[in-house]
C-alpha cells in the first residue's frame, strides 16, 4: 500500500491537480492553522472499515501530523435536509473545512457552498446539483474528487479470475453511481481474464449480481452470502461498506470461499479477503488539504482520478498476493499498466458492461444488465 499511496500523491504532483494560485473568491483566512477540519459521516458509520473509515482515517493522520483540530458528524437520518444540518453544526462548532463523503452529499453542498463562502468544502464521489439535477455549480471554495470504480472492480475481477476463480457473485451495499461503477467493472475484468484464457463458458449469472439495500452488517446479509457460496460461489466482491463483514463471517465457515473488499485494503478484517478493489480516499483528502493549508486551493471543478493517476487498484504490498493461488505481482503489473495507459479499457455503465461482454464474443446473461442498474 505505501507504494501505492506514493505514486498517488507523485502523480498528483506530476499533473498539478492541486498545486496551483487560487482562484478569486476562494477563501484566504488570515489563519488557516486555527482551522477545524469536519467530516460528515453518509449513511453508513465513521468505523465501517470501508468509504467512511477510510476518509477519516486520512483526515486523523493529516490532522495528527500537522496539530490539526478535528472532528465528525453523523447526520440524524439519510435526507439532504438532515446532511445539511450535520454541515451547518460543524460550521456553527468552528470548522472552516468539511469533508462529505459519498454521493448523497451532492444536493447538500449545492445548498451550502454559496452561503458559507469562508468554509472549504471537499465532496468526495459527487458533483454538487440542485434537487432536480437541472443545475450543477462546484463552486470556487469546493472541490469534488471522484474516482474510477469501475477500473478498480475490473482489476479486482480480473485478479480472481487470472487465479483460477470462475464462480464469482457481486453484492453492492445500494445501486449508487460509486458502487454501479464497482460491479460493472468487476464483471467486465473477469470477462477480459476469461477471454484472455480461452474460457469460452464462463458466465457471470444474474442470480448472483444483487444490491443489498443497505451498508448495515445484518444477519440476512450473512445468510444470503453463505447461500450463494453453498450454491457454488467462490468469491463475492462486497462493495457494500459495513455489509462486507457479513460476507466475510459467510465465508470463514466455509471451506476456501473468498470475498473481494472495497475502498481500503480489507485484509486484516479476515484471512478469507483475498484482495481489495481500492481507491485513494485518504491521500486524496490529505492532498486537497495540504493545499488548503499552503494557501494553494483550487476549487470550482472536479477531480476524476483512475488508474493513470496510481488511484485505483488493488493492494500490492508484501503480502498482498499472498491469498492467491497463482496471480501474483507480475502479471498485475502487466494489466494495470495496460489499463493505466488506455491499452485496455473498463466499461463504466451496465449499457457499457453489455457491449463490452458482446464485444469479447460472449453472451449477455438474460438478466444481468438489469441487475446491475439496481
Amino acid at each position: 500500500m505505501k507504494r501505492f499511496y506514493l505514486l498517488f500523491v507523485l502523480a498528483l504532483l506530476t499533473f498539478g491537480l492541486f498545486a496551483c494560485t487560487p482562484e478569486e473568491g476562494t477563501p484566504t483566512p488570515e489563519d488557516p492553522t486555527n482551522f477545524k477540519i469536519a467530516m460528515i459521516t453518509d449513511v453508513g458509520d465513521i468505523d465501517d472499515k470501508s468509504f467512511n473509515q477510510g476518509t477519516w482515517e486520512g483526515i486523523v493522520e493529516f490532522a495528527t501530523a500537522n496539530g490539526k483540530t478535528h472532528n465528525y458528524y453523523k447526520p440524524a437520518a439519510m435526507s439532504t435536509a438532515d446532511y445539511v444540518d450535520a454541515i451547518e453544526l460543524a460550521i456553527n462548532d468552528g470548522a472552516r473545512i468539511v469533508v462529505t463523503p459519498g454521493f448523497l452529499f451532492e444536493e447538500a453542498i449545492f445548498l451550502v457552498q454559496d452561503e458559507y463562502p469562508e468554509v472549504y468544502f471537499i465532496l468526495i464521489d459527487g458533483t454538487p446539483h440542485n434537487a432536480d439535477y437541472s443545475e450543477f455549480k462546484t463552486a470556487s471554495n469546493t472541490l469534488s474528487i471522484l474516482f474510477k470504480e469501475h477500473e478498480s472492480g475490473f482489476l479486482s475481477g480480473y485478479s480472481v479470475v487470472k487465479d483460477g476463480k470462475t464462480q464469482l457473485g457481486f453484492l453492492g451495499g445500494m445501486a449508487v453511481p460509486a458502487v454501479v461503477r464497482f460491479g460493472v467493472g468487476f464483471v467486465a475484468g473477469a470477462y477480459f481474464a476469461a477471454a484472455e484464457q480461452g474460457l469460452t463458458n464462463f458466465s457471470f449469472p444474474a442470480a448472483y449480481y444483487d444490491y443489498l439495500g443497505s451498508f448495515a452488517p445484518s444477519d440476512e446479509t450473512k445468510t444470503k452470502a453463505a447461500s450463494w457460496y453453498n450454491s457454488g460461489i467462490q468469491v463475492i466482491h462486497a462493495a457494500a461498506g459495513g455489509a462486507g463483514n457479513s460476507v466475510m463471517l459467510a465465508a470463514q465457515e466455509l471451506t476456501n470461499k473468498w470475498v473481494v473488499g472495497v475502498d481500503i485494503d480489507q485484509s486484516s478484517q479476515s484471512a478469507r479477503v483475498i484482495t481489495s478493489a481500492l481507491k485513494g480516499l485518504g491521500v486524496a483528502v490529505q492532498s486537497a488539504l495540504t493545499d488548503i493549508y499552503a494557501s494553494a486551493f483550487v476549487g470550482g471543478y472536479s477531480l476524476n482520478l483512475g488508474a493513470a493517476e496510481n488511484a485505483v487498484g488493488i493492494p500490492t504490498g508484501a503480502t498482498s498476493f499472498s491469498r492467491f493461488s497463482t496471480f501474483d505481482s507480475a502479471a498485475y503489473t502487466v494489466i494495470f499498466n495496460k489499463l493505466a495507459a488506455n491499452v485496455v479499457g473498463a466499461p463504466s455503465s451496465p449499457a457499457q458492461l453489455e457491449k463490452y461482454i458482446l464485444a469479447l464474443g460472449y453472451t449477455v446473461p438474460a438478466g444481468l444488465i438489469a441487475k446491475a442498474n439496481g
